[in-house]
């Protein structure tokens, strides 16, 4: 066939609505036994901080009130729901584990091989949870859980909980937790805060007005194009006098039951949730399509390797580059760029971008 695409998340749906419109065969490879099945791993009040009328692949409005913030549930039906109505082609528990370049691509799969003159990769910028060396460390009677593994408060025994991370999936998680525990919060590097609203608009109304949410990051205010996660709606102060929480600086080691920080003090805890983000895993793919830190090696998703190809990653060309509402931007370019080799032409990068940062 054309095209393979790895991965039926938002970002893998999004390119194949483009590649049907360019009239390309093609197929979705995905691991897991659903579309749209890592929305339904997250923890089950996760709610979006851009609103529905952001919320929408092409050619699909996402239902519900506009103004309103889908829950993960939501997100993971609609995603199957486009799926469904555009009959995408999606191959599901097909999971890739290599990818060679031959002339054309080789794809190893649980299933057998399947060939391809070009390869999408859209898994994502939450691959594999990245959870400091030291959490060895502490006791087996100190329950510890990753954002990736927490799903409600329940999980959780009864005693002190330390969250280890602000971004906004940490403070999502820490003020539900101080409904039913003593919670402590762990922040590291101090975080860009945006207000919810601005003038009576979402502030993404506004972001996408004035163009930043499509902008490459070389034409971005620094103040909105830099690193590490912006959070939208709360702050951390905010959230911790709201909720009650104690803060911390830094989260430096763990033994036994104790947690030490970076300003020499320690904290005895019966529970830890490590909201400390993803790193990824492209060992899978060409050495040629990542950098010496396993990262991808892209610009503007078009890789160094021709034909293959990256949608969905944090800061790809965009600050709005992984957001459901805004990846078909991405999307349709990369679709263009297959396009372009099917025929036996060359891909054509556009703006270099920022190193993802997972």
């Amino acid at each position: 066939m054309d095209v393979v695409v790895v991965g039926a998340g938002q970002a893998g749906l999004a390119v194949g609505h483009h590649l049907q419109r360019q009239g390309l065969s093609f197929v979705i490879l995905e691991s897991g036994d659903c579309v749209g099945g890592s929305w339904l791993r997250r923890w089950d009040s996760l709610t979006l901080f851009t609103p529905t009328r952001f919320s929408s692949l092409p050619g699909r409005p996402f239902p519900g009130d506009p103004d309103g913030y889908p829950r993960s549930a939501e997100v993971a039906a609609y995603l199957q729901d486009y799926a469904s109505a555009n009959a995408l082609p999606v191959r599901l528990s097909t999971s890739v584990e290599k990818v060679e370049k031959r002339g054309r691509f080789v794809l190893h799969t649980n299933h057998g091989v399947v060939d391809a003159a070009v390869v999408v990769v859209t898994t994502g910028a939450f691959q594999l949870p990245r959870v400091p060396a030291f959490s060895a460390g502490l006791a087996p009677s100190v329950r510890q859980l990753h954002t990736s593994d927490y799903r409600n408060t329940q999980q959780l025994p009864s005693g002190r909980v330390l969250v280890v991370g602000t971004g906004n999936s940490g403070l999502q998680v820490a003020a539900e937790l101080a409904a039913t525990h003593e919670v402590h919060l762990s922040a590291g590097s101090k975080q860009m805060a945006l207000p919810r609203r601005v003038l009576g608009k979402d502030i993404f109304w506004w972001l996408d007005r004035l163009g930043f949410t499509r902008a490459s990051l070389e034409k971005m205010p620094k103040w909105l194009a830099g690193d590490g996660d912006v959070l939208v709606g709360q702050t951390v102060k905010g959230t911790a006098r709201r909720a009650g929480l104690t803060l911390h600086p830094r989260t430096t080691g763990a033994a036994a039951d104790r947690v030490a920080f970076e300003d020499g003090t320690d904290l005895q805890v019966d529970a830890v949730v490590w909201a400390t983000g993803y790193r990824s895993d492209y060992s899978w793919l060409p050495v040629a399509a990542t950098d010496d830190e396993g990262r991808p090696e892209h610009r503007r998703g078009v890789t160094p390797v021709e034909g293959l190809f990256f949608v969905g990653l944090e800061n790809q060309y965009s600050s709005a580059s992984s957001l459901l509402g805004w990846v078909q931007h991405d999307a349709g370019f990369i679709a263009d760029q297959a396009r372009t080799v099917v025929d036996g032409g060359v891909s054509a990068p556009g703006q270099p971008s920022a190193p993802s940062a997972d």
